[in-house]
């Protein structure tokens, strides 16, 4: 009998199986794929693939981006939970797949315990920002169009339902006006197509996701939803600089399907740990006004559980008082 097994085990070892649970010797032996959940040009976006082309060199192994799209981003995280726990498919979660998408109960099959979170890796507030054509230099100048034109004033959100669909209904009850939201469910690479063709003058998401077009001169920055300015767009209003009290704002996550191995997932946690503390990044991401905002493998899954318990109390109180429904 025990020659048996030491000639199954001999076998299994001639071809590169190991026991559940135990260390992948040669990892990484191919590329990784790491799965975006929003479009193409896209803030997210920009800020994975750079993150990611820098952590390649200390993994060890070619690192691709794949964009899915859909769901508000569950179609793409959706399939990192149900890809093989091998440490070789990588997501970027976002607010929405760990916040909206969990709480309005899209995926019957979306549950968060299927994946293991490896790290937060920035964080960064939402903002409204204009065309350069557009006829408001300050939020107050918004504020009264609106007021004046009720519901007729277009802003750009990105999913009903999502933190700057939040925002806006926040903004809107805080000041007594009603905008005419408009829904752009791919994300921020809609927008800013939105804000460059005429759809919309006003759009609501991060200064970091239209940083180009800021930068460029086809946009500005209005107001943050934060408590402090952001250190890189230091002429933009906070909402605390407008006497204002919203908040909201965005980060993202690093996961894996929940079953990877640990010695994998901590080889992962130091490859882009070294990559968002490196000069390459930090000087690369002081130029888009989005905050490295590290929180580990350790202790993230807390955080995220602690975040999502407050604001899902948040969304409930809106749809009781009838504001939003889910």
């Amino acid at each position: 009998m025990l020659k048996k097994l030491a000639l199954v085990l001999a076998a299994a070892a001639s071809f590169g199986f190991t026991a559940p649970g135990s260390a992948f010797a040669e990892y990484p032996a191919r590329d990784i794929r790491v799965v975006v959940p929003w479009g193409a040009g896209g803030g997210t976006d920009g800020i994975v693939r750079k993150l990611t082309q820098i952590a390649e060199k200390s993994i060890g192994a070619s690192m691709y981006v794949e964009n899915i799209e859909g769901g508000i981003s569950a179609t793409g995280i959706a399939k990192v939970m149900k890809a093989k726990p091998d440490g070789y498919t990588i997501g970027a979660l976002t607010y929405d797949s760990v916040i909206t998408v969990p709480w309005q109960g899209l995926l019957p099959s979306y549950k968060m315990d299927k994946l293991k979170l490896i790290a937060r890796v920035t964080s960064e507030p939402d903002a409204l920002i204009v065309s350069k054509d557009a006829p408001y230099e300050t939020v107050k100048d918004l504020i009264a169009d609106a007021k004046a034109n009720p519901g007729k004033v277009k802003v750009g959100i990105q999913n009903i339902g999502s933190r700057t669909h939040l925002a806006l209904l926040q903004l809107q009850e805080e000041t007594g006006v009603t905008f005419n939201l408009i829904a752009y469910p791919g994300g921020a690479a809609l927008q800013k197509e939105a804000i460059l063709n005429g759809e919309v003058a006003v759009v609501a998401t991060s200064l970091g996701d239209l940083a180009g077009l800021i930068q460029g001169g086809d946009a500005r920055g209005l107001m943050e939803f934060s408590g402090t300015r952001n250190p890189t767009y230091e002429t933009v209003p906070s909402a605390a600089d407008e006497g204002l009290d919203v908040r909201m704002g965005s980060f993202i996550v690093l996961a894996v399907p929940a079953r990877t191995p640990d010695d994998v997932v901590a080889k992962i946690e130091g490859a882009y740990k070294a990559a968002l503390d490196g000069e390459e990044f930090q000087t690369w991401v002081a130029n888009v006004g989005v905050t490295p905002d590290w929180i580990g493998s350790a202790d993230v899954t807390g955080w995220s559980e602690e975040t999502s318990e407050v604001l899902f109390k948040q969304m409930d109180d809106l749809v009781a008082r009838g504001v939003i429904s889910k």
